[in-house]
């Protein structure tokens, strides 16, 4: 620890995931002051931007997740307030926070991805059925394009009809469609303080109940999915695993934390799904869990993450 700092955690705001970004907060919130750091708890509204420039603090932890606060808005405000922040510029947040764009730099720098079809919420759900299974049947697995925490997400395991959960996701805006793979799924922290070499967590798999899958209840009601790490894979298929998510992290321009989600069908076959710039922080959150196996206790996760921010300071 470099000293006590002043430190605005953000939190809440108009996304769909606020309630999930309070919970993190508050615990970022108790685990930085438990280390002897100044806490302000600011919710993300039209007074958080005057708040912020009256405070000035020393450095400004983003717990926010989906848009605006994980899609480069805030990022550019605090960019123009002129507050070093933990996480990823406006760039690499937008980038990340965009499933269709992500993938499309995913491909580029050749990362294994799923193939996808892009259907604009103006499309009539009935008009992107047609196409959807012209391209892939009907299993396939339908997401809103720019929301986190499995929200809104449709999978269609055994096929069936596409028009009543395409109308209930193109409710959220654009959606990606992909054909449905089954698999284990496989999560990979990523920690890239400024000045060092960016790091892969150890690899943890993800179960849940029979017939369940990593959905929205599972990410967050206590004991409703194991954590397994490392993850009980064949060494290649771990490594590969780790650099895939380094791969993924650096190809979006991130910084300091991301985490990379996979599924590994029963040939150990990696498919990216896709890469979150600011990982839950909340008590049954994957990527603290990544972070312990490391040596990195939670508060001291969160000291690191504040001490890159300051020495980076800001710049787009």
């Amino acid at each position: 620890m470099s000293g006590t700092r002043h430190v605005a955690v953000l939190q809440g705001g108009t996304s769909r995931e606020a309630g999930v970004s309070r919970v993190s907060a508050s615990g970022v919130a108790e685990a930085l002051g438990s280390l002897g750091h100044r806490v302000s708890l600011i919710e993300l509204d039209r007074k958080a931007p005057d708040q912020l420039g009256r405070l000035r603090p020393d450095v400004v932890f983003p717990a926010l997740h989906g848009p605006p606060g994980e899609d480069g808005t805030v990022q550019g405000l605090l960019e123009t307030l002129e507050l070093p922040y933990v996480g990823s510029g406006v760039r690499g947040s937008a980038l990340a926070m965009d499933k269709a764009v992500a993938k499309s730099v995913f491909r580029r720098a050749g990362l294994p991805v799923a193939d996808d079809l892009l259907i604009p919420a103006t499309m009539y759900a009935r008009e992107a059925a047609g196409t959807i299974r012209g391209a892939f049947g009907d299993r396939v697995v339908i997401k809103p394009v720019c929301l986190g925490s499995a929200i809104g997400v449709m999978r269609l395991p055994n096929g069936g009809d596409l028009e009543e959960p395409l109308t209930q996701a193109l409710e959220f805006g654009d959606v990606l469609v992909e054909p449905f793979i089954t698999g284990r799924e496989i999560t990979v922290g990523v920690l890239d303080l400024h000045g060092e070499a960016p790091e892969a967590f150890q690899v943890i798999e993800i179960r849940t109940a029979l017939d369940e899958w990593y959905d929205t209840v599972n990410r967050y009601k206590p004991g409703a999915s194991e954590h397994v790490l490392p993850a009980p894979l064949p060494e290649p298929v771990t490594r590969d695993l780790q650099r895939i998510a380094l791969g993924a992290h650096q190809a979006l321009g991130l910084r300091d934390l991301s985490r990379a989600d996979f599924l590994l069908d029963d040939n150990d076959a990696i498919t990216l799904l896709e890469v979150n710039s600011m990982p839950g922080m909340t008590p049954t959150s994957l990527y603290p869990d990544g972070a312990r196996a490391r040596g990195l206790e939670f508060p001291a996760l969160l000291d690191a993450l504040i001490e890159s921010a300051i020495r980076r300071g800001t710049s787009l």
